[in-house]
């Protein structure tokens, strides 16, 4: 089925003007000021359009001769009523922005580059799929919301009690262009590959969901352009995520030489000092033009390691054993071979790494419950000099809150036991005494607590 652009550019545009309240009026238009798609507020007046087209294709054109890849750059200026910004998205195609004379660009143009990204792939639907996906990010509101601890709290022990629950991850991908940061996204969201390459421009944002393990998992993956132009966006774009992708080229040496800049830029960037970082060496179908052995991969996570303030480091040579993401809250520096064109271990990589996320921050949030349970009880004896916590159990010979809390070994030293079939008993040295009945034999009248 024919994508319908019209329709997709205008629910494009209508969610991003929902998104930047100073965005005034959207135009995509060709060089020859035909104006393909626009959007604008209702108290703009159209003649906006028109003077747009005719003002942006000699600037635009002077932009991109002196832009390093002479295929898009941007211009804005101002006038007494508006700020106007211009994103040449290819070399026919350029975006407008009609910006609130009070409006900050430097607020809008991380924004602008995703919506650039997205025009690209409209305009160029019949090479690129019919798959586009058109929500526009917050990156204030979405950083907040991935980095904070209560709602990570609150949803992983939701998840952990009943047995299945909903997580949503955020995770960078990054690396010299032309290494297939985009078609290994597209490979594990899509299913299928692209033989003609487009360089990203900025920013482009795909989402996925898939069950694991009983969990359902919503990952978005921010492929995030390469170019040196986009670095001032690149600390924008990595607010708030909670797994790093750098991918490199096998057969480029130059891109596998430049993972240490984009490890230092992270470093430099990142503010999640626990961050997983997964090196990635794509393109594992061209072996005969192949110019970096996995040794050497093996070898670059290593150094990068030695000299980094983030982690140790994990080789992952096959995908049996990720269990260092529970290990430690130091990040882990991990090094896998892929390739985007047939799809090896592309699934395993996101599917994994998600997985074993979930279970870091389940044992963090087991930590914390586990102390928060402690406190409570400490308060309490400290009151009463004694406390008395009876569990009823449908089973004789095992009780679950029983074992999970004389695990805790802060809890005190038993000096006295009983184990019974029916009746469990474990006293402590602080006046703490937990209880364990079956619900045809409980004695609870001297009991503080009742679960």
């Amino acid at each position: 089925m024919a994508l319908n652009k019209n329709q997709v550019f205008q629910n494009l545009f209508n969610n991003f003007l929902n998104q930047n309240e100073e965005v005034e009026a959207i135009i995509v238009s060709d060089r020859d000021g035909f104006v393909i798609a626009g959007e604008k507020r209702k108290d703009i007046d159209i003649e906006i359009i028109s003077f747009l087209t005719a003002v942006v294709n000699p600037i635009i054109e002077r932009v991109r001769s002196e832009f390093s890849f002479k295929k898009f750059g941007t211009a804005s200026f101002d006038t007494d009523e508006h700020r106007l910004l211009f994103i040449s998205v290819d070399d026919n195609t350029t975006l407008s922005l009609v910006i609130d004379s009070l409006g900050s660009i430097d607020n809008i143009a991380p924004y602008s580059y995703f919506l650039a990204e997205k025009t690209a792939q409209i305009v160029n639907s019949y090479e690129e799929g019919n798959s586009i996906q058109i929500s526009i990010p917050d990156f204030k509101f979405d950083s907040e919301i991935t980095s904070s601890s209560n709602r990570l709290k609150n949803q992983i022990y939701q998840s952990k009690v009943e047995q299945g629950g909903i997580y949503r991850f955020k995770f960078i991908i990054i690396g010299d262009h032309e290494v297939g940061k985009t078609s290994i996204i597209r490979r594990f969201v899509e299913g299928n590959f692209l033989e003609k390459y487009r360089a990203t421009i900025g920013l482009n944002i795909l989402s996925h969901d898939f069950e694991a393990y009983g969990n359902k998992i919503s990952l978005h993956l921010w492929d995030i352009g390469a170019q040196k132009y986009f670095k001032r966006f690149r600390k924008t774009y990595y607010n708030g995520a909670q797994a790093a992708f750098i991918v490199f080229d096998l057969t480029n040496r130059s891109s596998f030489e430049n993972v240490a800049n984009w490890h230092n830029e992270l470093k430099e960037f990142i503010e999640n000092r626990d961050l997983p970082i997964i090196i990635v060496g794509n393109k594992t179908d061209l072996a005969e033009q192949r110019v970096v052995e996995y040794e050497e991969g093996v070898s670059l996570v290593k150094d990068l390691s030695k000299i980094s303030e983030f982690s140790e480091t994990t080789s992952l040579s096959s995908f049996t054993d990720l269990s260092y993401l529970n290990e430690s809250s130091k990040t882990r520096i991990s090094y896998i071979e892929t390739s985007a064109k047939t799809g090896e271990r592309i699934q395993e990589a996101f599917s994994l790494i998600s997985y074993h996320f979930i279970l870091k921050c389940e044992e963090i949030e087991e930590s914390r419950l586990k102390a928060n349970i402690i406190e409570e009880i400490n308060s309490i004896i400290e009151i009463n000099e004694d406390l008395t916590l009876s569990f009823l159990s449908e089973e004789e010979l095992w009780s679950p809150a029983i074992q999970i809390l004389t695990e805790i070994e802060s809890l005190g030293k038993v000096i006295d036991s009983t184990d019974k079939r029916k009746e469990k008993r474990f006293k402590y040295d602080n006046g703490l005494i937990l209880r364990s009945f079956t619900y045809d034999s409980y004695k609870i009248s001297d009991s503080d607590g009742i679960f």
